[in-house]
């Protein structure tokens, strides 16, 4: 996704600023999240609980298990890759699914739009980092809130993920 950013509906507004309060917080991790670590994978991606956002399944070995994790992420595309953000809603830890993927960086993922598919996962840094962080915040301003949340605790990580 280059170029400026698409213009927000009122609807996409709306759950922008549900999402990024601690109500909607609280809803996408307890009720969305495990909802659609099932639903995501059992359509190929084409059905999630978060109308219209774009949101992706990301399954990977757990690290320490060596067990599948599956993991929804609202998500963009850059230069052909798909990009997530591991903010872990603002938490001062990453989230355990970056510490998987840093493990374990081939991984599935159940997305819309004929996306579905196997990758690599890579952190990004320097220039690139920048452009996909940029198009993050773009696509959804409650990262802005979880920057503000992790107070220079740690840098939120981009991770690109590119077919395999």
């Amino acid at each position: 996704m280059s170029g400026p950013a698409p213009r927000l509906s009122r609807w996409a507004r709306a759950m922008t600023s549900f999402a990024s309060s601690p109500a909607g917080s609280w809803f996408f991790l307890h009720i969305a999240n495990p909802i659609d670590r099932r639903l995501l994978p059992a359509t190929n991606g084409r059905l999630s609980l978060s109308v219209g956002q774009p949101v992706l399944c990301l399954e990977v070995l757990g690290a320490k298990s060596g067990q599948i994790r599956r993991t929804p992420l609202l998500f963009t595309e850059v230069d052909g890759a798909l990009v997530v953000v591991a903010s872990a809603t603002g938490r001062p830890k990453h989230p355990a699914w970056y510490h998987n993927v840093r493990a374990n960086p081939h991984v599935k993922v159940y997305a819309p739009r004929g996306r579905t598919g196997d990758y690599v996962a890579r952190t990004a840094d320097g220039q690139e980092r920048d452009r996909m962080w940029a198009a993050a915040r773009d696509l959804y301003a409650g990262f802005d809130v979880y920057v503000e949340r992790v107070a220079g605790a740690r840098e939120i990580p981009i991770v690109a993920l590119s077919r395999a």
